[in-house]
């Protein structure tokens, strides 16, 4: 007898007709789903996804709470579903009182336990009956969705090993007691996978030496289970791997990339006694037949069509709406491309490792939103990447385009941070979990407001690398205090950033990002990207003072954003300040794409010097501290920021106050003079 399972992960309530570059029409992606069904036949066919149904969704779904994404999977069939980390992102009690009730399907998480117990906050597995046979399907989410959601959503709950909490079931479901709940096949689905799939070159042999934590899926999950469905790294890749201790036997593993982009066909042909004896998968795109035709021909098509345009006609009237517009397309860090006369081209959007000109614009946002004292008092703000889920095009900005962008609708908040807390935050991009382990993203690159620039050096030791910081063009003070804004998943430590938690005087703002976010598009008409670089690797120095006339040969990358449209650096100026005796530094490109800067320490150096280099044409600002044995005295501070005006009255107060210290001093020396009686 053989089985289907067919897979599907990462939705995202991509409803709609092609919203996002990889979607498809959600009419199309039923169809294909029936067209599987009645290819493989429906009594055998079970529908399974691994999570992220919900969460970081599009307009139409996000301004109705996903609820029409919920209809959907519900009409569809979906049989079970390992719950996501976005499943967590309005908390647990939205996910138990709302969500799983509305879709009418099981939402797994065999290893979400209540704090300090292996008490299951949600159901471990679900039997299911196909043809005779009793599929347990077991669900597990990743262990890192505590510092991926909001961590007061999640309050009293803890995420334990995905794998071990597998295991531990799927020995339940095979181990002779009836009342256990005995499966004839077990089937793992988790909500973690490979960090590359096969469009990136992945391979299995490749991500199980690469990444612990799939290795772990593929080489530890116990041989009970017959099949492992993936997700949340959306990577695409259907393989066949080695089943752990037994020799000559394999199993699938698979995962469908993300937005229904492809689904999943797993075939298992199992005999009584003996249980999955083989299996194929395969991944299977969506179907070419008419969008007409697949509503005509399934019952389950129409009806998600009927959803689909419902929620669709229900969000034009708000979505449609023009709230600003930008001068060039403003997007994430994109990798895999490169530059051209108009700037940086091509590639994936989405390096969360890169800083980039839409988090700036997101970040400069908050900032306006909370600087009032009244709202918080921020002088800077900072956003972790991965809130960011699509970019601006160029061109108007419907609210359909912002809400896309910030779909999440988090409270914004402030909190005071000293000049340490600050440092330590910057480091912990570095990024470690609270077990100290290493996530599967190792580097989040946080987005900054742009009156925030920093230096690192990544050879130094992690959590010393960050070796300047300047906010407004002034030297961050260690024991200084400092107003952040961000929003709530940040003030929580959520993406690890447990520094912005330690943070004093939290306080919520009132506002939501989408609003604040809204409001300052709708300002800004025509706003242009930023394409400064606020944190820049600098390396070359060592960790001793240099001394005059040495000759120092500096290494400057990340000067260049690789959004789209960023330029790549043509030049740099450097300024060494206090000094007026600097020689012309050589500076050019390296093989990385690095600068070289190299220069000699002039013999006006102060002892303590900064460096400061500005690249052009993007005008991305680095600030090198430089200590100098036997320098003179430190030079006056580096100017502030100031308006023309505010420089004129300056010099007006310079000139009164030079004019009334001549006359004093005029005063006092005549009377100094006089004879004394």
């Amino acid at each position: 007898m053989t089985i289907t399972i067919l897979a599907i992960n990462d939705f995202h309530g991509r409803i709609g007709l092609d919203e996002a570059p990889g979607g498809v029409d959600t009419t199309r992606f039923a169809g294909t789903i029936e067209e599987l069904r009645a290819a493989y036949g429906p009594e055998s066919t079970l529908l399974l996804s691994a999570g992220d149904n919900v969460g970081a969704s599009l307009f139409a779904s996000a301004i109705a709470a996903d609820d029409p994404t919920i209809d959907v999977l519900r009409a569809l069939g979906l049989d079970a579903s390992a719950v996501g980390n976005h499943e967590f992102d309005q908390g647990v009690a939205d996910l138990v009182d709302r969500v799983q009730p509305r879709g009418g399907f099981p939402y797994l998480g065999a290893n979400v336990y209540r704090a300090g117990s292996f008490d299951p906050v949600l159901p471990e597995y679900a039997m299911l009956e196909v043809e005779g046979l009793r599929i347990g399907v077991v669900g597990a989410v990743t262990q890192e969705t505590g510092a991926l959601v909001n961590p007061a959503g999640v309050a009293g709950v803890e995420f334990g090993d995905p794998v071990d909490a597998v295991n531990r079931v799927a020995a339940q479901l095979t181990n002779g007691d009836a009342a256990d709940g005995e499966a004839d096949v077990v089937i793992a689905v988790y909500h973690e996978g490979a960090p590359l799939g096969v469009d990136q070159g992945g391979t299995l042999e490749r991500e199980t030496a690469d990444s612990a934590v799939f290795s772990k899926i593929v080489d530890g999950t116990a041989p009970q289970v017959a099949a492992i469905l993936t997700g949340h790294t959306h990577q695409a890749y259907a393989w066949e791997a080695p089943v752990p201790g037994e020799p000559g036997r394999t199993r699938p593993i698979v995962q469908t990339g993300s937005y229904a982009q492809h689904v999943g066909v797993l075939r298992l042909t199992v005999e009584p006694g003996r249980g999955v004896v083989a299996s194929t998968a395969e991944l299977v795109d969506p179907t070419t037949t008419p969008r007409a035709e697949l509503v005509a021909a399934y019952p389950r098509a129409a009806e998600v069509d009927r959803i689909v345009a419902a929620a669709l006609a229900r969000a034009e009237a708000e979505g449609g709406r023009r709230i600003g517009s930008t001068a060039a397309p403003i997007t994430t860090a994109f990798s895999g491309g490169d530059y051209g006369p108009d700037g940086y081209r091509g590639g994936e959007r989405d390096d969360r490792g890169r800083h980039s000109a839409l988090g700036t614009l997101v970040a400069d946002a908050l900032l306006a939103a909370l600087a009032d004292p009244a709202r918080g008092g921020a002088v800077f703000a900072a956003v972790n990447p991965g809130g960011l889920r699509a970019d601006l095009d160029g061109g108007d900005v419907t609210y359909r385009d912002a809400n896309s962008v910030l779909p999440f609708g988090n409270d914004l908040w402030t909190t005071t941070l000293t000049g340490r807390g600050v440092k330590e935050l910057l480091e912990q991009q570095w990024q470690r979990d609270e077990d100290g382990g290493v996530p599967s993203r190792p580097y989040l690159a946080l987005a900054l407001s742009g009156n925030v620039a920093y230096a690192f050096d990544p050879s130094r030791p992690e959590g010393d690398r960050i070796t300047s910081i300047s906010i407004d063009g002034r030297p961050v003070d260690p024991d200084g205090a400092y107003r952040m804004g961000t929003w709530a998943f940040l003030v929580s430590g959520g993406d690890n950033f447990r520094a912005a938690a330690r943070g004093s005087d939290a306080r919520d703002s009132g506002l939501l990002d989408r609003d604040a976010w809204v409001a300052y598009l709708g300002a800004h008409p025509g706003i242009a990207p930023d394409f400064r670089a606020p944190g820049v690797a600098v390396s070359g120095l060592g960790d001793g003072p240099v001394a005059i006339g040495a000759d120092l040969e500096l290494s400057l990358g990340g000067l260049d954003l690789t959004s789209i449209g960023a330029p790549e650096t043509s030049g740099l100026d450097v300024v060494w300040t206090g000094s007026t005796a600097l020689a012309p530094p050589t500076i050019g490109r390296q093989s990385d794409g690095s600068m070289r800067v190299a220069l000699r320490v002039p013999v006006d150096a102060p002892a303590a010097s900064v460096l400061v280099v500005t690249a052009r044409p993007s005008g991305t600002v680095v600030r090198i501290p430089i200590a100098v044995a036997g320098g003179g005295p430190a030079p006056l501070a580096e100017p502030p920021m100031l308006s023309d005006m505010e420089w004129i009255w300056l010099g007006a107060i310079g000139l009164t106050g030079g004019i009334v210290v001549l006359v004093v001093a005029a005063t006092i020396a005549a009377f100094v003079g006089r004879p004394r009686p």
